[in-house]
């Protein structure tokens, strides 16, 4: 019969399991605690929340369409952009030529050593720390912008939560300013664009007119159209005569011969006037053309005039109605939440800062000893 074991004793491995327990999770566990609850200042915070919102477009953009959409980028992007600025260099160098950030933060160094910043520190130190205390919080669908910025008092808070609120205005009035001015530039290049065009085929059409000495040639077809028909009436009044004439005289009488010589006569000029609507020719009566292409010529040059003129028309209505959005303020900041004023110290989250750094060094601990004994069972 095999003895029964002995009571289980501790062993040196661990004794020494159990010194790294203290040592690695217990010991930096208390100090953590003791300094949240003895040595960390209490910091207040000042919540705010705004949006960029945009006029409606008034009923007289709607006639033009397209024409009049020279207000660049939505106000979805607009946010986009705000979000991104508010985390940027230049916000944080704006906020600090107002209210020294640095003589604030660090007026408990290096007391609190682990919430103040240090007094010189640079730039890119004050940059990195400003996201420290600076929360946002942007919600894509709807545009909605939330600042949470934390200071050791609460009137600062809410003083560095209204100047980002400020300086956010006048990045968007920044924005608005240079949307209006590209609205009016680009307006006014299309309408000198479209003046000049206009200039252009009106000269064309002069041109051409004085070339041909034709004021229109539709009208000067029509006129010869009748010349045509009159002189084809001529013909046939003449005709029928010399029908009437032949039954009723000889061939010797002198009005046959007459009748004759008229037919001829209005024949030829028939076949002048129908020879000068395709020829080049003057010495017939011609425009030093033929029709056909001088009335293909005038249509194109009217048809350009006319597109012209409608171009221009269209450019001057953009032109004003660029005008109009730019005597008001087709974007604006909105504040559904002002910057508030904090009564209580909420921050630094004793409870929780220190139960997730008591789970995190238990972690790292237990990873530790995981990784020693496996160590250990292989070799």
């Amino acid at each position: 019969m095999k003895p029964t074991a002995g009571p289980a004793r501790m062993k040196r491995r661990h004794w020494g399991l159990l010194v790294t327990f203290v040592l690695f999770a217990i010991v930096p566990f208390v100090a953590v605690v003791i300094y949240l609850f003895t040595v960390a200042e209490d910091q207040f915070h000042s919540t705010a929340g705004f949006t960029v919102r945009s006029q409606e477009q008034s009923g007289a953009n709607e006639l033009i369409g397209g024409l009049a959409q020279f207000t660049g980028a939505s106000t979805a992007s607009d946010s986009d952009i705000l979000y991104e600025f508010i985390q940027s260099q230049e916000m944080v160098l704006a906020i600090n030529a107002t209210i020294d950030l640095r003589e604030h933060y660090s007026q408990y160094w290096p007391h609190d050593w682990a919430f103040s910043i240090w007094p010189g520190a640079t730039q890119e130190d004050l940059i990195w720390y400003w996201n420290r205390i600076v929360g946002v919080s942007y919600d894509t669908s709807t545009g909605l912008i939330e600042i949470h910025v934390q200071s050791f008092d609460p009137q600062m808070a809410q003083d560095i939560a209204k100047a980002i609120v400020d300086v956010s205005q006048e990045r968007i009035n920044e924005l608005n300013l240079q949307a209006r001015e590209d609205a009016m530039r680009y307006a006014q290049a299309d309408l000198d664009e479209a003046l000049e065009l206009l200039k252009s085929a009106r000269e064309a059409l002069t041109r051409f007119r004085t070339r041909s000495q034709i004021v229109d040639p539709e009208t000067d077809i029509q006129t010869r159209m009748g010349v045509m028909t009159s002189l084809q009436q001529q013909l046939a009044e003449v005709l029928v005569e010399y029908d009437l004439l032949r039954g009723t005289t000889s061939e010797s009488d002198p009005r046959l011969k007459d009748a004759r010589k008229r037919i001829e006569v209005i024949r030829d000029r028939i076949a002048i006037e129908r020879k000068n609507f395709a020829t080049t020719s003057t010495e017939t009566g011609g425009v030093s053309q033929d029709y056909p292409s001088l009335i293909a010529e005038f249509e194109r040059l009217t048809v350009d005039r006319e597109y012209a003129e409608e171009a221009y028309f269209a450019s001057l209505t953009a032109l004003e109605t660029a005008r109009d959005e730019a005597n008001r303020q087709s974007r604006y900041l909105a504040t559904y939440i002002r910057p508030t004023l904090a009564e209580s110290s909420e921050y630094p989250q004793r409870f929780v800062l220190s139960g997730l750094i008591g789970l995190f060094l238990l972690l790292a601990w237990s990873i530790g000893a995981l990784i020693y004994y496996s160590i250990r069972d292989r070799s």
